[in-house]
């Protein structure tokens, strides 16, 4: 008989039900600036579905919210210089969902173990290319010199992997088998994106190989933005870039395996551990993160040899011995006093060196089966620590329950 959503600091000016093509007005609370108390029509079984309408403002830019250490802000939309008064810096606008930002920008069920399609439209100065998850649906162009661009997402995924951006970028075009990857740029950094971002579509390729699962997605999108508030973050089908990715040819000369190649690695990694099988809850971030961070080594270990590799999980090990508090986390918490803080170098770092452990202890054939398992039964669903020690007992005939137990 009741709906309630996550809907941070809007104006709500009409919640409806919409029956027969009409609108019937629903009665709801919005005291606290949250969270929207709807009451609707009648009790509605679980089998039964229904169409809300909701005519709301969002006003970011006035949130007071804070983030973490690996997310710095939590406002969810960001306007980069929308007054062009800052000549070194482009107008911008782009979004941040992770952990529960998204729900500053549009209402929704903001829990990582919701799984939804969405659809978004943009209406943006005709000169700016948009970018959001799923296929660019359509483009019309409007009288009065602007143009709505509508992307659709046909494949469930969490409201924190929703993202949207539009900017003076170019894009080039590559891809992956019949599949686009494109990498979005600023124009001044667009000649050297394939020197950048070239290595994509062989990623995918080895990803693919390794865990029995093509890239599962239509598309493939890199998108680099200014003053973003983290690293960066791998919206489903559109992963979103810092400014230390907008490099020139004189800077990779040297570059190696630097945080940028870690970086498109790592983010590329999620699309199959967090997008396409998500975390069900914050307490389970380890089963994305330190999944991300191993991918990091395996790249290495695939592209530059094991001593790379090594090389790789003896820096991580290190950030995570010099913290002196960090022994006494584990790296499934079901205990924080803020879900920003299990983004830590326990959940990344610590937990990419035990999953490369795990990997040696089994081997490849089981381990990588036992990966394969664990995708192919959360598919556009959730998981959580148990179920992946599930699947690797299932692969390998072992018992993992001593392993689980000490890490």
């Amino acid at each position: 008989d009741s709906l309630r959503l996550d809907a941070k600091g809007m104006d709500i000016k009409n919640i409806s039900l919409v029956k027969n093509g009409k609108n019937i007005p629903l009665k709801y609370k919005y005291e606290d600036s949250l969270s929207l108390a709807i009451n609707l029509d009648k009790v509605y079984r679980n089998n039964e579905s229904y169409t809300i309408y909701i005519d709301y403002t969002s006003k970011p830019n006035l949130l007071k919210a804070k983030g973490s250490a690996a997310i710095n802000d939590a406002k969810g939309l960001y306007f980069i210089n929308p007054d062009g008064k800052d000549k070194d810096k482009p107008t911008q606008i782009w979004t941040q969902g992770e952990t529960e930002s998204s729900s500053a920008w549009f209402p929704t069920i903001d829990k990582p173990e919701q799984k939804t399609t969405d659809e978004i439209s943009m209406t943006v100065p005709a000169k700016y290319v948009t970018l959001s998850n799923g296929r660019l649906a359509s483009q019309k162009t409007n009288k009065d010199g602007t143009r709505t661009d509508t992307w659709k997402m046909e494949l469930p995924h969490s409201p924190y992997l929703f993202m949207m951006a539009v900017g003076d970028f170019k894009v080039y075009h590559d891809k992956w088998r019949n599949k686009p990857v494109d990498y979005y740029m600023e124009p001044k950094y667009a000649p050297y994106a394939k020197e950048i971002f070239g290595g994509t579509p062989e990623i995918i390729e080895f990803y693919s190989k390794t865990l029995g699962i093509d890239y599962p997605w239509n598309k493939y999108a890199q998108i680099v933005v200014r003053d973003y508030v983290s690293g960066a973050m791998e919206n489903t089908t559109a992963t979103l870039h810092g400014e230390f990715l907008n490099t020139t040819h004189r800077q990779l000369l040297d570059a190696y395996y630097d945080f940028g190649h870690q970086t498109i690695a790592h983010e590329l990694f999620h699309q199959w551990f967090g997008d396409y099988v998500t975390a069900e809850s914050w307490s389970n971030l380890t089963v994305n993160e330190s999944f991300a961070d191993f991918s990091e080594a395996i790249w290495a270990e695939h592209k530059y040899g094991k001593d790379a590799a090594d090389a790789h999980n003896y820096e991580g090990m290190l950030s995570y011995l010099q913290d002196p508090e960090a022994a006494s986390k584990d790296l499934v918490r079901f205990h924080y006093d803020d879900r920003e803080d299990v983004f830590d170098n326990v959940t990344y770092q610590k937990g990419g060196c035990i999953l490369y452990m795990l990997r040696n202890y089994l081997g490849d054939a089981a381990f990588y089966k036992g990966l394969n398992i664990y995708l192919k039964t959360n598919a556009f669903k959730n998981g959580e620590a148990q179920q992946l020690r599930l699947a690797l007992e299932e692969a390998s005939g072992r018992d993992l329950n001593w392993f689980f137990n000490q890490w």
